[in-house]
């Protein structure tokens, strides 16, 4: 379900610095010193020269890897099957703890004195979420608030684009909004750093268990350099990395399958009636 190798070799890259793309939930240089480790393993992997590229937007990111400014990146669950079918990003693995164990949830977010008690109560109001890609951000609460309460976008509740989860969950915390759909792992991290006061909101509902954001590459990389990126990521040493500071509860990457491990954001995007089509 992801794209071929071209066929003609002129179309295979083989550049000499590669570009790593992470989309910042926070201040972009927080994570630029997050990844510095991992990059510099990778440099060493590859024999290349690595950049890191602090996206500030999902749709900027697949734009950047269907150009070709982008050749390593970190995806959201929810822009997977666009990243794959339009932008030719080839997924291979995922953040994991110890046992093989990862995933995370969507939870929907009020101030923690607010007098909303479950999602029913979200009528009439505005929702604070991330983006149209993102899945805990946008299309599984849609789904959720719709199958599940009853709740349609524009006719019962109001959207507002926040266009990061730490803006959504700090404009709960702050009260600029009423609620918030966010991925509880990256609320989990922004608590850790005392970036947000988990004592100043409420969670009114959680979903079951999404796939995490995953890594991968663009189709048309050279194929002995492509496996030397994957073994970058198989290899490198997370104890006392600042990745494993920052993703306290995970310990390596671990292979993933996209047309397995995604069926359920898939299928989320058919309830939706998303067309993966590229402009």
């Amino acid at each position: 379900m992801v794209a071929d190798l071209p066929t003609d070799p002129k179309n295979i890259i083989n550049p000499s610095t590669l570009i790593f793309s992470y989309m910042a939930v926070e201040e972009p240089a927080v994570y630029q010193r997050v990844w510095d480790g991992f990059l510099k393993h990778m440099a060493a992997a590859t024999g290349k020269k690595v950049l890191y590229y602090p996206t500030q937007s999902y749709a900027l990111q697949y734009e950047a890897m269907r150009s070709g400014r982008v050749h390593v990146a970190a995806v959201n669950a929810g822009g997977y099957p666009i990243a794959v079918n339009c932008a030719g990003f080839v997924p291979f693995a995922t953040m994991a703890s110890k046992d093989g164990t990862y995933g995370y949830e969507m939870e929907l977010i009020v101030p923690a004195d607010s007098s909303m008690k479950t999602p029913a109560d979200l009528k009439g109001k505005t929702i604070a979420f991330v983006a149209p890609t993102s899945n805990s951000g946008y299309k599984a609460p849609l789904v959720i608030l719709k199958s599940e309460f009853g709740l349609e976008v524009e006719r019962d509740f109001k959207p507002a684009f926040s266009g990061k989860h730490d803006n959504s969950v700090l404009g709960v915390v702050n009260k600029d909004y009423e609620a918030a759909a966010v991925a509880n792992e990256i609320m989990r991290r922004m608590f850790g750093r005392g970036v947000a006061d988990p004592a100043k909101l409420r969670t009114i509902y959680k979903s079951q268990t999404f796939p995490l954001s995953g890594f991968g590459h663009v189709y048309n990389l050279e194929p002995k350099l492509a496996e030397k990126i994957k073994q970058a990521f198989f290899t490198f040493p997370w104890e006392g990395s600042a990745l494993k500071a920052e993703y306290k509860e995970d310990d390596q990457f671990i292979p993933n399958d996209y047309r397995k491990d995604w069926g359920l954001i898939r299928k989320i995007d058919e309830a939706l009636g998303v067309k993966y089509t590229c402009k």
